[in-house]
């Protein structure tokens, strides 16, 4: 499976956003320019897995929520993401949301 970095900026932009970082000061905790953070967060600039780790280290999330967008430490890891998908949804799409997730966790029981 390709790493689609498109997404994994958007996480490490929701990430810096969350930790109420500028694009300006993490750039400097990370010793790039500004442009290279903004490449990275647009999915522009590729990462490397060293620069990804300490990104994550500085804004205190894990690499596998980075990369794959869950975080299986955490009990409702999903929840953040099911929310936003809802959100950006219309009534209808949100009622065939919920219809479908209702009798795939019924199969469940």
């Amino acid at each position: 499976m390709a790493l689609d970095y498109t997404i994994i900026g958007e996480r490490l932009k929701k990430a810096r956003i969350d930790k109420k970082l500028t694009q300006e000061k993490l750039a400097e905790k990370l010793d790039v320019s500004i442009a290279f953070l903004s490449r990275i967060e647009r999915g522009n600039s590729h990462i490397s897995l060293k620069r990804l780790s300490q990104v994550c280290d500085i804004l205190g999330v894990s690499e596998g929520y980075i990369l794959n967008g869950a975080s299986s430490t955490s009990i409702n890891y999903l929840t953040s993401e099911f929310n936003e998908i809802l959100n950006k949804s219309n009534p209808d799409t949100q009622k065939l949301i919920y219809k479908v997730a209702k009798v795939i966790s019924e199969e469940e029981v």
